[in-house]
């Protein structure tokens, strides 16, 4: 592409009308070149490889932040796919273990079969979960969209019985039916092997039945699921960048003297760093979420999707010289 036949005078739209040059941005994602992309999501993605969530990994444990690394690509079309993935997760946890890499793994069901097959994602996952356990270490079942949530509660419910001290899930603020999930769960939840889920206020566009669509709902809800968590002893991942949702965990954790081994805040690679460095000032554990791979795009236009935002940056940065 030749920027220099294109002036800023010639992009003064980003600054006439930028909300609007945003989403049409966001728009077009799908088709655009993806080394345009990559302007962007270099900034998001650890790299393609698993030396690359390696190296972003030990930056952040030096800096006193724990990860959880995640191996981007989900919604497979074989069990061929499931195979291949369950592989490079093995790869990657025993990739993690030798480096002595303060983190655990992310894993999202449907890259394993979870739509095909879920007798075979089961198997699949349960491998996984079982080399992490080999070395003391822990998985993340993600939460995918509503189709998914009922299966993927169950698939977690299966591996924590034979696994207590390995493996977690995540539930989403923004669905209805998360606190009547999370009171279902807490047969699961004991003083040894508590439950442990990370919650977020969730990213899918569902139908207004089944979610809250407003900020200020969303916030309560995921305030009250965090209340929950803490009055009854649950692990929880805090993961927001909220500086609302942030100050009302504080206030939270005070109020229920929370031990330090029963929360974390997590946050995204890349996204809100001088907010995540002032909870680690405050002595709080971080966790960072550390994506990575060849499918990398899919998860990057996400990103955009959600923060349009981005978009005038990302071509401000290609033909903006000076």
């Amino acid at each position: 592409m030749d920027t220099s036949l294109i002036s800023s005078e010639k992009l003064t739209i980003i600054n006439i009308c930028p909300a609007m040059f945003n989403k049409l941005i966001a728009s077009m994602l799908p088709y655009l070149p993806k080394k345009l992309v990559w302007i962007f999501s270099k900034s998001y993605i650890s790299g393609e490889s698993v030396g690359d969530a390696i190296r972003v990994s030990k930056e952040l444990n030096a800096r006193n932040i724990k990860v959880t690394i995640d191996v981007l690509g989900e919604y497979i079309e074989s069990l061929h796919e499931a195979e291949t993935n369950k592989l490079e997760y093995l790869n990657l946890i025993d990739t993690a273990h030798r480096h002595g890499i303060d983190g655990n793994f992310s894993a999202k069901p449907t890259s394993f079969g979870l739509l095909i097959d879920e007798e075979a994602c089961f198997s699949h996952m349960r491998e996984i979960v079982a080399r992490a356990a080999s070395y003391n270490g822990f998985v993340r079942i993600d939460m995918e969209d509503s189709p998914c949530t009922t299966k993927e509660i169950e698939l977690f419910r299966k591996l924590k019985k034979e696994y207590p001290a390995n493996v977690g899930i995540v539930l989403q603020a923004y669905l209805k039916r998360t606190m009547d999930d999370l009171k279902s769960l807490s047969d699961l939840n004991s003083g040894e092997t508590p439950l442990s889920i990370r919650l977020c206020k969730g990213i899918y566009i569902e139908p207004e039945a089944i979610s809250y669509k407003k900020y200020d709902e969303i916030n309560r809800h995921f305030t009250e699921d965090l209340e929950y968590m803490f009055k009854n002893r649950i692990h929880v991942g805090i993961a927001t960048h909220d500086k609302i949702l942030i100050e009302n965990a504080y206030r939270l954790i005070s109020e229920y003297s929370v031990p330090e081994h029963l929360y974390e805040f997590q946050m995204l690679y890349g996204v809100c760093p001088n907010l995540r460095q002032s909870i680690v000032d405050k002595g709080h554990t971080m966790r960072v979420y550390v994506p990575f791979g060849e499918k990398w795009f899919g998860y990057s236009t996400r990103r955009l999707k959600e923060n349009p935002k981005m978009a005038s940056h990302i071509i401000r940065a290609i033909f903006i010289k000076g």
